[in-house]
């Protein structure tokens, strides 16, 4: 069992140095470029840029890109979260088609689609998070889509409504443990996006779930343990942790930076637990080597039961 302190936050503490382990390369390669000029030309935003996340790099250099739709003004003020807080705009009617042409112009055989929070909306921006599942499926029938909405505050005919345009996986991540959510992600609910998970279920067994954790905000390995058993009792299917990055002055700050060693573990402890597929270690996020993720969890399926709601590997 790995042994992990009590730590206490610091909001106003200086930004820890990154552990070497924690180093990236800089960009460069005809593959990056060609994304970046895919990803500009599209209008459509992505997490990648938008969340500072220190995987860019490596995944544009791959052709992969994690679009985040909606626009890049998010309603909700999540302290770990480099995206900006403000009033957005309405949503543009043509970005299915251009979010659809960038998939394709990338050859994706999977893609993760991301969206801010749209309290704003009467249904959350729902039914153009559907649209844009539906537009991708039309023009890229072999490729798998894996969205990563908010919580839509568990309104079950938002959910019903993305899960209606048939995304092969629905990621919505738990972000932290239960004691200290309020103070990272203030707008939302613990037990809520719990209940996401569930329902998610309830409404389209069918659909693979995923939930996520980050590490390193002052978490005790217990706590971490019991956020694995509550995703676990919604019937989270695929788990990933990654270690925390403060990503700008004004965000929560690294309490710990966890070793790969002990990430290792805890992949080990999740995968004890049932999960179908787990990615643990310090690099990752949601959408990193999500295909890979993805594929693993179909294979796992395959020897359960019948996989005809899920489409075939294309490679």
């Amino acid at each position: 069992m790995v042994s992990l302190p009590v730590l206490t936050s610091q909001p106003d503490a200086p930004k820890r140095r990154l552990p070497p382990w924690l180093k990236r390369p800089m960009p460069g390669g005809n593959a990056f470029a060609q994304t970046k000029k895919i990803v500009a030309d599209s209008g459509v935003a992505t997490v990648c840029v938008e969340a500072h996340c220190p995987n860019l790099t490596e995944c544009w250099a791959k052709k992969h890109a994690t679009f985040m739709i909606l626009g890049e003004l998010c309603t909700r003020r999540c302290h770990f979260c480099a995206v900006t807080t403000a009033k957005p705009d309405p949503p543009e009617q043509d970005e299915p088609e251009r979010l659809a042409k960038a998939i394709a112009d990338l050859e994706l055989n999977h893609v993760v689609v991301t969206a801010v929070a749209r309290d704003d909306l009467p249904d959350e921006g729902a039914e153009h998070y559907a649209q844009c599942v539906e537009r991708i499926h039309e023009r890229c029938p072999t490729t798998t889509v894996e969205v990563l909405p908010a919580d839509f505050h568990a309104r079950p005919e938002c959910i019903q409504r993305l899960c209606d345009a048939r995304p092969e996986l629905y990621n919505h991540n738990i972000e932290t443990v239960e004691r200290l959510s309020p103070s990272i992600r203030p707008a939302a609910r613990y037990r809520r996006s719990l209940d996401v998970l569930r329902l998610v279920k309830e409404i389209a067994p069918h659909i693979v779930t995923k939930s996520g954790i980050m590490l390193g905000l002052g978490e005790t390995i217990d706590e971490v343990i019991q956020t694995l058993a509550d995703l676990r009792s919604v019937g989270c299917d695929v788990l990933t942790v990654g270690q925390y990055l403060q990503p700008g002055d004004v965000q929560f700050p690294v309490e710990k930076f966890y070793t790969p060693d002990e990430f290792d573990e805890l992949g080990q402890q999740a995968r004890k637990m049932g999960f179908l597929s787990v990615a643990s270690g310090p690099f990752v996020r949601s959408s990193y080597n999500a295909a890979e993720v993805f594929d693993e969890t179909r294979r796992r399926l395959a020897k359960m039961a019948p996989m005809a709601d899920l489409k075939a590997d294309p490679s």
